[in-house]
């Protein structure tokens, strides 16, 4: 047995009927050339004869007077993870898109390992997809995504030959629980000594925010919104690709990165929506950007590091190069204080800058301190292939959260940035106009820098 980390303990405890503590991908395939008409069947069928599976693919939660443990399946049964599907005629992405939705709103059994994978068929296109789930206690966005691209190659004759997702699985298996016992002890000295840089830096940056300088977030900041409310058990998914060539100019002209334009797409899309609903806050929202602490961009770890930044949205600025500046200067603010920090050091600090904004949830779901979580996960550069299939689209399926009904996150490829966007379907209504303002907002960007 294997003890889990306050982290993903977190996941397990949170989770509610309403309140699905699992993450997704939903991936769009383009079959090889000259592929018969049963291809998926064939597919299909070849994936069913896998009967092994590889950390974390392998393990269940296993709860011990009180304390939860991941422990090895013996009797780990594919058909429980693996579903074979078709969707209805005609086959549109609508119709691919609402499957996503059903599906993403249904809790995984823990009495298993908690991932399913679905192949889907019957597109108008002739594409095939998959939509793969896992629990967030198992791994978080980046290492999700990172053990899906280790099931794919750049070659499709060789991605063919591959074994699926759950045979590869991360090569690691977690520590155990007597030297993680002896690890932790490593970790609580080396989090004592990071106290004092800590608290240096909260002194100054509670000392910018006494200051009023507009760059500086905390999480007393965000307005009440309608993203804040409770959240029900229905959901709606919506996802688009936008290319990243025209980002990369926008970014380029303001001398600013993919992120930076990205989170202005984000805000201009979000000030059209809350706009056109006459709900939005004079105030600007606060959103909060996971940031990544793996190590090791290559390894897919299992298990949650990650922190949180604080980005003013600036949704109350008309002017969407003021908007730019204004999130821009956020971003860069954080970064400097991030910059200064171990691993450990930034995620002490970011627990620091949300209790303040956590305490005052004692007032009720509309003071959460963020209005709307965005994250950004960086995905493949360059082509690739699976099971002899081509990459169309890589969409991220993420969580909500009471307080919290809305979840924005993107993958950037090579040649696109896929947006997955994730709402409970009674509090937010039509989030899918979301889509359309985003085109929106990168046009009104590109005409600002021309």
């Amino acid at each position: 047995m294997r003890r889990l980390s306050p982290i993903d303990v977190a996941f397990l405890r949170l989770e509610r009927r309403h309140q699905p503590l699992h993450v997704g991908a939903l991936a769009l395939f383009t079959p090889p050339p000259g592929s018969p008409p049963d291809f998926a069947a064939q597919l299909a069928e070849r994936l069913n004869q896998s009967q092994i599976a590889r950390p974390p693919f392998d393990r269940r939660p296993l709860s011990r007077l009180g304390m939860l443990y991941w422990e090895d399946d013996p009797h780990f049964d594919l058909a429980h993870h693996f579903v074979h599907m078709a969707l209805p005629k005609p086959g549109r992405i609508r119709e691919l898109l609402a499957m996503v939705s059903r599906v993403h709103s249904a809790h995984l059994d823990r009495a298993y390992p908690l991932w399913r994978v679905y192949l889907i068929e019957g597109l108008e296109d002739g594409r095939i997809a998959t939509y793969m789930k896992i629990h967030h206690s198992v791994v978080d966005g980046v290492s999700g995504i990172r053990l899906l691209m280790k099931s794919m190659a750049d070659d499709a004759a060789a991605s063919a030959a591959m074994p699926p997702t759950w045979e590869v699985g991360s090569g690691q298996r977690p520590t155990p629980v007597l030297a993680k016992a002896l690890t932790g002890l490593e970790k609580l000295k080396a989090n004592a000594a990071s106290i004092p840089s800590v608290m240096q830096q909260l002194r100054e940056t509670l000392r910018d925010a006494r200051a009023r300088r507009p760059d500086v977030v905390t999480s007393l900041r965000a307005p009440r919104s309608i993203l804040n409310q409770r959240i029900t058990a229905s959901r709606r998914f919506a996802a688009q690709s936008y290319s990243t060539e025209r980002i990369k100019a926008v970014g380029k002209a303001l001398d600013a990165t993919t992120n930076d334009v990205v989170l202005a797409m984000c805000a201009g899309a979000l000030r059209r929506y809350l706009s056109d609903l006459r709900a939005l806050p004079d105030k600007p929202l606060i959103a909060g950007v996971p940031v990544s602490l793996h190590r090791d961009r290559e390894q897919a770890q299992p298990g949650n590091e990650i922190a949180f930044m604080l980005v003013n949205l600036a949704t109350h600025l008309e002017d969407p190069l003021q908007r730019f500046h204004a999130i821009k200067a956020s971003v860069d603010y954080s970064k400097a204080r991030f910059a200064c920090m171990s691993q450990s050091e930034l995620l002490a600090y970011s627990v620091a800058m949300l209790a303040p904004g956590v305490a005052k949830l004692a007032g009720g779901w509309e003071n959460m301190p963020v209005n709307v979580v965005i994250s950004h996960v960086p995905g493949p550069r360059q082509p690739m292939y699976w099971q002899g299939c081509q990459l169309d689209g890589l969409y991220p399926v993420s969580l909500l959260l009471d307080g919290l009904a809305l979840n924005i996150t993107l993958v950037s490829r090579h040649d696109r940035v896929d947006f997955g966007l994730i709402a409970c379907r009674r509090t937010l209504p039509s989030v899918q106009r979301l889509l359309d303002h985003l085109q929106e907002a990168l046009e009104e960007l590109e005409a600002a820098v021309a």
